[in-house]
Protein backbone atom coordinates (compact mmCIF):
# COMPACT_ATOMS: atom_id res chain seq x y z
CA UNK A 1 0.00 0.00 0.00
CA UNK A 2 1.20 3.34 -1.15
CA UNK A 3 0.27 6.97 0.09
CA UNK A 4 1.72 10.47 -0.13
CA UNK A 5 2.72 13.44 2.02
CA UNK A 6 4.81 16.45 1.63
CA UNK A 7 6.79 18.33 4.48
CA UNK A 8 8.15 21.37 4.71
CA UNK A 9 11.39 22.42 4.28
CA UNK A 10 12.63 25.85 5.65
CA UNK A 11 14.42 28.52 3.66
CA UNK A 12 17.93 27.62 3.00
CA UNK A 13 17.76 23.75 3.34
CA UNK A 14 20.78 22.17 2.61
CA UNK A 15 19.60 19.00 0.15
CA UNK A 16 23.23 18.00 -0.47
CA UNK A 17 23.89 17.26 2.99
CA UNK A 18 20.61 14.96 3.38
CA UNK A 19 21.87 12.94 -0.16
CA UNK A 20 25.48 13.02 0.74
CA UNK A 21 24.38 11.03 4.11
CA UNK A 22 22.18 8.30 2.69
CA UNK A 23 24.44 7.55 -0.07
CA UNK A 24 27.38 6.43 1.90
CA UNK A 25 27.20 2.87 0.74
CA UNK A 26 28.11 2.72 -2.81
CA UNK A 27 26.35 -0.33 -3.34
CA UNK A 28 23.13 1.15 -2.78
CA UNK A 29 21.12 -1.99 -0.94
CA UNK A 30 19.34 0.23 1.23
CA UNK A 31 19.59 3.24 0.26
CA UNK A 32 19.20 4.28 -3.22
CA UNK A 33 20.36 8.19 -3.95
CA UNK A 34 19.93 10.32 -7.17
CA UNK A 35 20.38 13.88 -7.92
CA UNK A 36 17.08 15.21 -6.81
CA UNK A 37 15.97 12.36 -4.16
CA UNK A 38 16.03 9.36 -2.40
CA UNK A 39 14.64 6.00 -1.66
CA UNK A 40 15.39 4.55 1.99
CA UNK A 41 14.33 0.97 3.28
CA UNK A 42 13.15 0.35 6.68
CA UNK A 43 11.73 -2.44 8.54
CA UNK A 44 8.98 -0.87 11.02
CA UNK A 45 6.68 -2.37 12.91
CA UNK A 46 7.35 -5.79 11.32
CA UNK A 47 6.90 -4.13 7.98
CA UNK A 48 9.43 -4.23 4.96
CA UNK A 49 8.43 0.24 4.06
CA UNK A 50 10.22 2.17 1.18
CA UNK A 51 10.62 5.84 1.99
CA UNK A 52 10.70 7.62 -1.63
CA UNK A 53 11.34 11.14 -1.07
CA UNK A 54 11.87 14.63 -3.59
CA UNK A 55 12.95 17.48 -2.98
CA UNK A 56 11.37 20.71 -4.38
CA UNK A 57 12.23 24.42 -3.61
CA UNK A 58 10.65 24.64 -0.13
CA UNK A 59 9.49 20.79 0.57
CA UNK A 60 9.72 17.31 0.34
CA UNK A 61 7.64 15.38 -1.48
CA UNK A 62 7.62 12.12 0.01
CA UNK A 63 6.15 8.47 -0.86
CA UNK A 64 5.78 5.50 1.89
CA UNK A 65 5.55 2.54 0.06
CA UNK A 66 4.58 -0.50 2.76
CA UNK A 67 4.30 -4.26 1.96
CA UNK A 68 0.81 -4.73 3.67
CA UNK A 69 -1.99 -2.09 4.97
CA UNK A 70 -0.22 1.37 5.65
CA UNK A 71 -2.19 1.68 9.44
CA UNK A 72 -2.39 4.92 11.03
CA UNK A 73 0.22 3.82 13.78
CA UNK A 74 2.21 2.45 10.58
CA UNK A 75 2.14 5.71 8.55
CA UNK A 76 3.23 7.71 11.78
CA UNK A 77 5.91 5.60 12.41
CA UNK A 78 7.06 6.36 8.94
CA UNK A 79 6.52 10.39 9.22
CA UNK A 80 8.75 10.08 12.14
CA UNK A 81 11.27 8.29 10.12
CA UNK A 82 11.02 10.39 7.24
CA UNK A 83 11.79 13.59 9.90
CA UNK A 84 15.25 11.76 10.78
CA UNK A 85 16.35 11.02 7.46
CA UNK A 86 15.57 14.66 6.52
CA UNK A 87 17.49 16.40 9.69
CA UNK A 88 14.80 18.27 10.59
CA UNK A 89 14.91 17.47 14.09
CA UNK A 90 17.13 20.51 15.56
CA UNK A 91 16.87 23.82 14.27
CA UNK A 92 20.44 25.28 13.37
CA UNK A 93 19.42 28.41 14.13
CA UNK A 94 19.75 28.93 17.36
CA UNK A 95 23.29 27.48 17.54
CA UNK A 96 24.32 29.91 14.74
CA UNK A 97 23.03 32.75 16.90
CA UNK A 98 24.97 30.87 20.21
CA UNK A 99 28.34 31.16 18.15
CA UNK A 100 27.84 34.21 16.17
CA UNK A 101 31.17 35.37 18.02
CA UNK A 102 32.68 32.41 19.16
CA UNK A 103 36.33 32.77 17.77
CA UNK A 104 36.54 28.85 16.90
CA UNK A 105 33.25 27.91 15.47
CA UNK A 106 31.36 31.04 15.02
CA UNK A 107 33.27 31.60 11.49
CA UNK A 108 32.71 27.59 10.36
CA UNK A 109 28.72 28.45 11.20
CA UNK A 110 29.30 31.58 8.53
CA UNK A 111 30.99 29.73 5.84
CA UNK A 112 28.45 26.76 6.07
CA UNK A 113 25.07 28.46 7.42
CA UNK A 114 22.21 25.73 8.17
CA UNK A 115 23.96 22.43 8.20
CA UNK A 116 21.33 20.01 10.02
CA UNK A 117 21.92 16.88 11.88
CA UNK A 118 20.81 13.78 9.25
CA UNK A 119 19.60 11.21 10.96
CA UNK A 120 18.99 7.41 10.71
CA UNK A 121 15.70 6.52 9.85
CA UNK A 122 15.15 4.90 13.72
CA UNK A 123 16.89 4.85 16.89
CA UNK A 124 17.84 1.01 16.53
CA UNK A 125 19.20 2.10 13.42
CA UNK A 126 21.41 4.68 14.83
CA UNK A 127 22.59 2.57 17.99
CA UNK A 128 23.54 -0.61 15.71
CA UNK A 129 25.37 1.56 13.23
CA UNK A 130 27.15 3.36 15.87
CA UNK A 131 28.77 -0.68 17.61
CA UNK A 132 29.18 -1.26 14.24
CA UNK A 133 31.18 1.24 13.44
CA UNK A 134 33.71 1.79 16.32
CA UNK A 135 36.98 1.86 16.25
CA UNK A 136 37.11 0.62 12.65
CA UNK A 137 37.31 2.75 9.15
CA UNK A 138 34.47 3.86 7.22
CA UNK A 139 34.98 1.23 4.31
CA UNK A 140 34.84 -1.64 6.39
CA UNK A 141 32.19 -0.02 8.39
CA UNK A 142 30.21 0.08 5.75
CA UNK A 143 30.63 -3.46 4.28
CA UNK A 144 29.85 -4.91 7.70
CA UNK A 145 26.97 -2.45 8.07
CA UNK A 146 25.98 -4.07 3.88
CA UNK A 147 26.13 -8.04 5.48
CA UNK A 148 24.60 -6.62 8.68
CA UNK A 149 21.16 -5.87 6.60
CA UNK A 150 21.44 -8.76 4.25
CA UNK A 151 21.15 -11.45 7.38
CA UNK A 152 18.71 -9.87 9.08
CA UNK A 153 17.21 -7.20 7.10
CA UNK A 154 14.65 -8.85 4.52
CA UNK A 155 13.79 -7.41 0.83
CA UNK A 156 10.70 -4.97 0.02
CA UNK A 157 8.86 -5.83 -2.88
CA UNK A 158 10.51 -3.38 -5.04
CA UNK A 159 13.54 -5.00 -4.60
CA UNK A 160 15.25 -2.48 -2.03
CA UNK A 161 16.62 -4.50 1.21
CA UNK A 162 15.03 -2.89 4.74
CA UNK A 163 17.01 -2.21 7.98
CA UNK A 164 16.32 -4.42 10.33
CA UNK A 165 14.32 -4.01 13.79
CA UNK A 166 15.54 -5.60 17.17
CA UNK A 167 13.50 -8.51 16.87
CA UNK A 168 15.29 -9.37 13.33
CA UNK A 169 18.34 -9.29 14.90
CA UNK A 170 17.63 -11.09 17.77
CA UNK A 171 17.05 -14.15 15.95
CA UNK A 172 20.23 -14.29 14.61
CA UNK A 173 22.98 -16.74 16.15
CA UNK A 174 26.74 -15.43 16.91
CA UNK A 175 28.91 -17.38 14.34
CA UNK A 176 26.22 -15.97 11.16
CA UNK A 177 28.41 -12.18 12.35
CA UNK A 178 31.65 -13.99 13.27
CA UNK A 179 31.87 -15.93 10.75
CA UNK A 180 31.75 -12.46 8.14
CA UNK A 181 34.53 -10.60 9.90
CA UNK A 182 32.53 -8.93 12.63
CA UNK A 183 34.21 -9.20 15.67
CA UNK A 184 33.32 -11.57 18.70
CA UNK A 185 33.02 -8.59 20.81
CA UNK A 186 30.96 -6.19 18.37
CA UNK A 187 28.63 -9.53 17.30
CA UNK A 188 27.77 -9.66 21.19
CA UNK A 189 26.83 -6.62 21.82
CA UNK A 190 24.72 -6.09 18.93
CA UNK A 191 22.84 -9.64 19.68
CA UNK A 192 23.14 -8.66 23.08
CA UNK A 193 21.01 -5.35 22.36
CA UNK A 194 18.72 -6.57 19.68
CA UNK A 195 17.63 -9.65 22.70
CA UNK A 196 17.26 -6.39 25.10
CA UNK A 197 15.20 -4.00 23.17
CA UNK A 198 13.16 -7.53 21.53
CA UNK A 199 12.07 -8.46 25.01
CA UNK A 200 11.12 -4.53 26.35
CA UNK A 201 14.04 -4.77 28.95
CA UNK A 202 15.75 -1.74 26.90
CA UNK A 203 13.05 0.77 25.35
CA UNK A 204 14.21 2.87 22.39
CA UNK A 205 10.76 5.14 22.58
CA UNK A 206 11.33 9.04 21.77
CA UNK A 207 8.94 10.44 23.83
CA UNK A 208 10.79 8.64 27.03
CA UNK A 209 12.91 11.07 29.26
CA UNK A 210 16.82 10.85 27.70
CA UNK A 211 18.23 10.59 31.33
CA UNK A 212 16.41 6.95 31.34
CA UNK A 213 17.42 5.85 27.78
CA UNK A 214 20.97 6.47 29.18
CA UNK A 215 21.05 4.96 31.90
CA UNK A 216 19.74 1.70 30.21
CA UNK A 217 21.84 1.94 27.41
CA UNK A 218 24.93 2.22 29.95
CA UNK A 219 24.20 -0.77 31.63
CA UNK A 220 24.48 -2.76 28.62
CA UNK A 221 27.47 -4.52 28.57
CA UNK A 222 29.62 -3.13 24.90
CA UNK A 223 27.73 -0.02 25.08
CA UNK A 224 29.82 3.30 26.54
CA UNK A 225 29.14 7.23 26.52
CA UNK A 226 30.10 7.69 22.90
CA UNK A 227 28.06 5.02 21.29
CA UNK A 228 25.12 6.50 23.81
CA UNK A 229 25.66 9.95 22.36
CA UNK A 230 25.73 9.23 18.96
CA UNK A 231 22.68 7.26 18.87
CA UNK A 232 21.31 10.84 20.98
CA UNK A 233 22.66 12.49 18.31
CA UNK A 234 21.99 10.23 14.95
CA UNK A 235 18.65 8.59 16.16
CA UNK A 236 16.85 10.94 18.76
CA UNK A 237 18.24 14.08 17.32
CA UNK A 238 18.96 15.05 20.80
CA UNK A 239 20.56 18.81 20.82
CA UNK A 240 23.03 18.88 23.99
CA UNK A 241 25.28 15.66 22.72
CA UNK A 242 28.52 15.65 24.15
CA UNK A 243 31.03 13.89 22.06
CA UNK A 244 34.86 14.56 23.83
CA UNK A 245 35.17 10.95 22.86
CA UNK A 246 34.91 11.66 19.37
CA UNK A 247 38.49 11.30 17.70
CA UNK A 248 37.57 13.52 14.89
CA UNK A 249 35.93 16.06 17.20
CA UNK A 250 39.15 16.46 19.08
CA UNK A 251 41.04 16.32 15.92
CA UNK A 252 38.73 19.50 14.67
CA UNK A 253 39.51 21.39 18.00
CA UNK A 254 43.24 20.83 17.69
CA UNK A 255 42.96 22.40 14.16
CA UNK A 256 40.61 24.92 14.83
CA UNK A 257 42.73 26.23 18.17
CA UNK A 258 46.48 24.97 17.88
CA UNK A 259 48.62 23.68 20.22
CA UNK A 260 51.13 21.34 20.36
CA UNK A 261 49.09 17.92 20.87
CA UNK A 262 45.19 16.89 20.26
CA UNK A 263 42.99 17.77 23.11
CA UNK A 264 42.58 14.61 25.77
CA UNK A 265 38.80 13.91 26.65
CA UNK A 266 38.53 15.71 29.68
CA UNK A 267 39.88 18.56 28.03
CA UNK A 268 37.34 18.19 25.01
CA UNK A 269 35.07 17.57 26.99
CA UNK A 270 35.47 21.37 29.00
CA UNK A 271 35.81 22.81 25.66
CA UNK A 272 32.54 21.23 24.30
CA UNK A 273 30.94 22.43 27.68
CA UNK A 274 30.69 26.29 26.84
CA UNK A 275 28.38 25.10 23.56
CA UNK A 276 25.93 23.74 25.94
CA UNK A 277 22.78 23.24 24.96
CA UNK A 278 24.01 22.99 21.72
CA UNK A 279 26.85 20.66 22.07
CA UNK A 280 25.10 18.52 18.98
CA UNK A 281 25.34 21.26 16.55
CA UNK A 282 29.14 22.08 17.62
CA UNK A 283 29.79 18.58 17.03
CA UNK A 284 28.29 18.71 13.65
CA UNK A 285 30.50 22.12 12.72
CA UNK A 286 33.47 20.78 14.24
CA UNK A 287 33.19 17.27 11.73
CA UNK A 288 32.68 20.11 9.12
CA UNK A 289 35.57 22.04 9.49
CA UNK A 290 37.28 18.50 8.88
CA UNK A 291 36.13 18.90 5.65
CA UNK A 292 36.95 22.23 4.68
CA UNK A 293 40.35 21.76 5.50
CA UNK A 294 40.67 18.66 3.58
CA UNK A 295 39.06 20.38 0.53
Amino acid sequence: MRTELAIALPPGYRTEDVLAFHSRDAEAIAEQVGPEGLRKGVLLDGTPVVLEVGFKPDEARCTVDADGELTPPLLELAREALLNILGLRIDPAAFAAFVRDDPALGPVVARQPGLRIIQSATVFEALTWAIIGQQINLPFAISLRRTFIGLAGRRHTSGLWCYPEASDVARLELEALTSRKFSRAKAETLLRLARLVADGEVKLDRERPVADFVRELLAVKGIGPWTVNYALLRGYGYPDCSLEGDVAVRTAFHRLLGGEARPDIPTAQRLLERYAPHRTMAAAYLWASLSEQAG
